[in-house]
């Protein structure tokens, strides 16, 4: 018996469907295991920005004469006159990287202010300072002021610090120093020297000095 035209079209109706739903189950089925086998999972997992650069962190630096202050000032040695000193501990930083390329720089810092011969317990203030310099150009610098309180019958009191966000351009992120002291701020530039005085022109024959030896 032939198949009446009418009819096939009607079965081809219903056939090319149930193809094209069973071509697109098996190329989602093909998504799902080929994610699974590149991702661990059924689905492409979001886009992640590639992991930053690892930062330049050089170590703190303590210039000379910057460790310790006393109090007062003009006391040295173990004068009997010393009331307080004032001394770093210990140091740290931690370093990272931003997205503009520039450094953010957090710095921790521990000491102690130790009683002298003429001291007493008390509060004690010390004015200290965190810079970051590049080729001898000071990029950022904190000064702040550590309070520290002795009870009575100690002889020392404890003080730490962290300052945060101190950032480095990235234009010098290879090159820089993190550096802390206490006392002010030093000055961003050496004073420039200043010029003897031109000598003045007289009518008079000029004085001979004699030499000395130096």
């Amino acid at each position: 018996m032939s198949n009446h035209p009418c009819r096939v079209a009607r079965h081809l109706l219903i056939v090319v469907p149930a193809i094209l739903a069973a071509q697109a189950a098996r190329a989602e089925d093909g998504n799902v295991f080929t994610n699974i086998f590149k991702y661990g999972g059924t689905s492409v997992p979001p886009s992640q920005t590639a992991p930053l650069e690892e930062p330049y962190c050089p170590t703190v630096d303590v210039p000379e004469g910057g460790a310790a202050l006393r109090n007062p000032p003009s006391v040295t040695g173990t004068a009997t006159a010393l009331r307080s000193q004032t001394t770093l501990g210990r140091l740290a930083r931690e370093c990272t990287r931003l997205q503009d390329g520039s450094i953010r720089v957090k710095v921790g810092i521990e000491g102690h202010v130790l009683l002298g011969p003429a001291g007493a317990p008390g509060r004690f203030e010390a004015p200290l300072t965190i810079s970051l310099k590049s080729t001898g150009t000071v990029l950022v610098t904190r000064v702040r002021r550590v309070a520290v309180t002795v009870p009575p019958g100690a002889a020392q009191g404890l003080f730490s610090v962290i300052e945060d966000d101190l950032v480095v351009p990235a234009a010098s992120t290879g090159n820089y120093d993190i550096e802390v002291r206490l006392g002010g701020a030093a000055p961003r530039h050496a004073p420039a020297r200043r010029k003897p005085p031109a000598p003045t022109a007289t009518s008079e024959a000029p004085v001979a000095v004699p030499a000395t030896a130096e």
